[in-house]
């Protein structure tokens, strides 16, 4: 009688692995985090180890640009301002130099179709998870914005960005008009507050809060892109590996 083959059944472990390799292969962000887990090399230290805050990176497959991203409790975010072309946004100035520097200008419109697949434009209530989770939108600001890149003029109130978040003062734009770019920032959420306008985020050198204002649709301001979650292959109350 043949004896019938053993079958070697996967340990869990070793099914862990297949599925991180499968997100390298995708070339999506690798991200992994376990609660409680020691922090790894690029983690960054102080207050966000206790978020478990991971730096990445993502490469935007339509234009090949590649993005810093950070994993903030439970959310994943591009760590810079989206720059991808679209037929309404803008460099500051018009000077394309800008673009490297900030990221692009949007409409309220351009921006809903502007993150790439996977990603898209925080809701209102996304944003706020956020700027509590960092300690509440009187000192989110301070703790988001990039230490370089804000104008230090009267008033100014240095940044600590003590989780990797890189908030840079894109400006604005409007009318064909550009302001504030250095003094100021504004980001787009997915929520409108009526036909004409959507809430943003809007982060300024002199304060060290996130205020939340309904701002015009046809105005331009940056976009961050957040990891949609759904995408996570492994999903636990206690580990998850997101692409």
């Amino acid at each position: 009688m043949t004896t019938p083959p053993k079958i070697h059944r996967p340990t869990a472990t070793t099914l862990l692995a297949l599925a991180a390799l499968a997100v390298i292969a995708t070339g999506c962000v690798k991200t992994a985090v376990r609660k409680g887990a020691a922090p790894v090399a690029d983690t960054v230290q102080t207050a966000a180890a206790a978020l478990n805050v991971i730096s990445g990176t993502f490469t935007d497959s339509r234009d090949g640009q590649v993005y810093r991203t950070v994993v903030i409790g439970t959310q994943t975010w591009m760590a810079e301002n989206l720059n991808f072309v679209t037929d309404s946004s803008a460099c500051y100035d018009n000077d394309d130099s800008n673009c490297t520097k900030y990221g692009r200008l949007y409409n309220w419109n351009d921006a809903m179709k502007a993150c790439p697949a996977e990603w898209r434009v925080p809701s209102d209530a996304e944003w706020t998870v956020l700027t509590d989770l960092v300690g509440g939108r009187e000192v989110a600001g301070a703790k988001l914005k990039s230490k370089a890149g804000w104008s230090a003029d009267k008033g100014y109130k240095a940044a600590t960005d003590d989780y990797g978040f890189l908030a840079l003062p894109g400006g604005g734009g409007s009318g064909g008009s550009f302001y504030n770019a250095g003094n100021f920032g504004g980001w787009w959420s997915a929520t409108d507050d009526d036909a004409g306008k959507a809430w943003a985020r809007i982060m300024n050198h002199s304060n060290d809060g996130v205020r939340r204002y309904d701002l015009r649709k046809t105005s331009l301001y940056s976009v961050r892109c957040l990891r949609d979650s759904a995408c996570c292959i492994i999903r636990k109350p206690d580990f998850r590996i997101c692409c």
